[in-house]
């Protein structure tokens, strides 16, 4: 059985997650988990082989294991530690933001100042900024989660399956926009304007799935006195907890999904559907759900459905389509796609 390593010390616990829920079944490949606190308080474990571990002490915990492969969840700091692992091991990087894994040192130096500048200088002088491309470079592959993102240099890593959750029956349209409510990433500009202008006498329900703070907040709150009866919001103040998020994905008619055509990371630009993949992605997968994207993002996937104007419309259409994600998304067939990636990367 090939032995693997999965390290995640930075932020993308959804990630570490999602690895440990479908490779729990494989039968080719064992894998440990080196998490740090942050990330192993987030995720739900049932039986894994887990380590607590950090950036100083991921070298020497490796050193007393021999691993086919280790697999590093995100690279967006530690730098001087990943470079000097990826120097010494067979391992592959999960890539978020393409743009900031290929930028240059003169690029990077230009970006410290333009964000966080305590953080970005923190991570120049004791976290190795500068060896960012150098962790990349030398990886021995570079991993991808959105299939469309997957070309010779970026091999695609199924995760994503579709889980055989009860379909809630509901009485009335049921719209969720799942993710964090801040204008950074998503048009929620967009989307309030859109709510508050629908004209219907059928009753429809609006979730926003992710925490809303600020002047996003205040808007939210704002909607929610100035709609008719028949049409309401629901949001969340706090951090939505697992069980909320899957209780609102589950009832769920449609995704709602407006993705902002550009984002930053580092201060440099990305591009969703190009350069970076949306967390979203996977949420459509796993719960079964077609979702409206903005007409601008490039998907060939027939589950991703280019918003229209009228988009109530749509919505009232859609609700009642059926995709068949079983087909290409069950369990089984994805565990034997990702049990044929990593063979392939042990190979090499």
């Amino acid at each position: 059985m090939k032995k693997i390593a999965y390290i995640e010390i930075d932020t993308h616990a959804e990630i570490a997650q999602a690895f440990m829920d479908i490779m729990k079944d494989s039968s080719e490949c064992n894998v440990e988990y080196y998490f740090s606190k942050k990330i192993k308080d987030r995720v739900e474990q049932t039986g894994e082989t887990v380590f607590l571990s950090d950036s100083s002490m991921i070298m020497e915990q490796l050193k007393l294991k021999k691993y086919d492969l280790i697999i590093i969840g995100t690279v967006h700091r530690y730098f001087n530690t990943f470079h000097a692992l990826v120097q010494k091991y067979n391992t592959a990087v999960i890539v978020h933001n393409i743009n900031f894994s290929v930028a240059s040192k003169g690029a990077l130096m230009k970006s410290i100042f333009k964000g966080d500048v305590v953080y970005r200088l923190k991570l120049w002088w004791k976290e190795g900024l500068f060896y960012t491309s150098k962790v990349y470079r030398n990886a021995k592959n570079l991993l991808i989660l959105d299939e469309e993102l997957s070309s010779d240099k970026y091999k695609f890593l199924p995760l994503f399956y579709s889980e055989n959750f009860e379909k809630t029956e509901n009485k009335h349209l049921t719209v969720v926009i799942p993710g964090g409510v801040s204008q950074k990433r998503r048009d929620y500009h967009h989307v309030f304007e859109t709510i508050q202008h629908v004209k219907t006498k059928e009753k429809c329900e609006f979730i926003f799935l992710g925490k809303a703070k600020d002047s996003e907040l205040k808007q939210l709150q704002k909607l929610s006195q100035q709609l008719p009866e028949n049409i309401s919001v629901h949001y969340f103040s706090d951090r939505v907890s697992n069980t909320d998020f899957q209780k609102g994905m589950q009832k769920a008619d449609i995704l709602w999904c407006p993705i902002q055509q550009k984002a930053e990371f580092f201060s440099r630009e990305e591009i969703y559907g190009r350069t970076k993949m949306t967390g979203n992605l996977g949420d459509a997968i796993r719960y079964s759900k077609i979702a409206v994207f903005p007409k601008d993002y490039p998907s060939r996937l027939e589950f991703i459905i280019p918003e229209k104007e009228n988009v109530l419309e749509q919505f009232k259409e859609l609700k009642n389509t059926r995709f068949d994600f079983q087909k290409n998304y069950n369990r089984n067939s994805v565990l034997k796609k990702l049990e044929k990636v990593l063979s392939g990367l042990i190979a090499i």
